[in-house]
């Protein structure tokens, strides 16, 4: 029998996510929920396009979920519905697919992960970008040892500006807790993960220099930054930066993830969807080992099916992500990226977004007391 999905939240997201299901081999979206029309009816039409003929649609997640049964839940609303939204879903018993990010506050996000704790059913926070081919390629070779000891990790994004969706909720720092926390959770969970350690303090500098200007005389704007560089000091010595620019999408590489060690440097290159580039399409991503000394560098092109790339903007990761959290249901497994993951990146992105505020360094308390009880 398929595994019954209902999706919660159905816009661009939502319907990637629609997308990327309906790719798995044992899956289907029974339900679909959200508040706005236009969107509900969106989603619903992305659900029947991609073989869920018989998807039901709802005005809310409660009626939802009082009045259909499904195996799954997947949560991609705007980030400060979250909390609500979740503190109705924990209660079913149920595993749970949460986009990122958890919640628009480390507090929200750190009660969320405490709610959860004694949950049988798992939680999967949705952070796609550990699931990118290239970057997948980079994890396993850092962890055969080909970096050698890791020291540095340096992460770049440059990308497009904030596209516009429903009230433009996304350009809101209350409604998302800030660009450092909408969008570079992602990241920071990506430093966490390499590292294997954990953040201690937060350098950053950023602002809004080009995008949007003018514009918050309209409903639902507010400043959101632009362009940062971030440095995190970690427990254990090693250090990441974070080079982000909204403003870029002519750029050929989206994303560049790199680790150095003592031994090598490792590469992941990621380009941009094609919708915003012409010639996107055409691009592939690469991996790339770089050893110090007189031995010979290694570059792999990685090409990724075309079904995967047009079922979303995300390098074919939302799907991995998906076949992954599926794997986790039907063995009735641990999550690969846990409530205390989206927590703590919730953590960092909020100290970034004061560092870059306050003009000053944020200590990080040495792991929340929520945290520590997870132990």
């Amino acid at each position: 029998m398929p595994l019954r999905y209902a999706v919660i939240g159905t816009g661009m997201m939502g319907q990637e996510h629609i997308r990327n299901i309906a790719l798995l081999d044992d899956a289907e979206i029974v339900a679909i929920a959200d508040t706005d029309p236009s969107m509900r009816a969106k989603g619903l039409a992305t659900a029947v396009e991609h073989g869920s003929a018989a998807a039901a649609a709802y005005a809310s997640h409660d009626d939802l979920i009082a009045q259909c049964d499904v195996d799954a839940y997947v949560v991609v609303t705007p980030n400060d519905t979250h909390a609500g939204i979740m503190d109705a879903l924990l209660g079913t018993n149920k595993p749970i697919l949460l986009e990122k990010p958890a919640a628009t506050t480390p507090r929200d996000a750190w009660a969320m992960a405490q709610a959860a704790r004694t949950r049988p059913a798992p939680v999967w926070v949705g952070m796609e970008y550990r699931f990118m081919p290239a970057v997948s390629r980079l994890i396993e070779e850092l962890e055969a040892g080909t970096a050698g000891r890791p020291h540095m990790v340096s992460i770049m994004e440059h990308r497009f500006p904030f596209l516009d969706k429903v009230e433009f909720w996304n350009r809101s720092f209350a409604r998302t807790g800030g660009t450092m926390v909408e969008k570079c959770c992602h990241f920071f969970d990506l430093m966490r993960f390499l590292t294997r350690s954990e953040p201690l303090r937060v350098f950053a500098s950023g602002g809004q220099d080009v995008n949007f200007l003018g514009d918050f005389d309209k409903p639902g704007h507010q400043p959101v930054i632009d362009n940062a560089y971030v440095i995190v000091e970690f427990e254990n010595g090693m250090r990441a930066s974070l080079d982000l620019c909204m403003f870029a999408e002519g750029s050929w590489w989206q994303e560049q993830v790199s680790v150095v060690g003592d031994k090598a440097k490792l590469v992941a290159s990621v380009p941009g969807p094609a919708r915003f580039n012409p010639d996107a399409g055409a691009r592939l991503s690469r991996f790339g080992v770089f050893p110090r000394g007189d031995a010979l560098r290694h570059e792999e092109d990685i090409d990724i099916d075309r079904a995967l790339l047009d079922a979303g903007d995300h390098a074919g990761s939302t799907y991995f992500q998906h076949r992954a959290f599926a794997d986790m249901v039907q063995a009735q497994s641990a999550p690969q990226v846990t409530l205390d993951d989206g927590a703590m990146a919730v953590e960092m992105g909020a100290a970034a977004e004061t560092a870059i505020k306050e003009k000053r360094a944020i200590d990080i308390e040495a792991r929340p007391a929520l945290l520590k009880g997870a132990a």
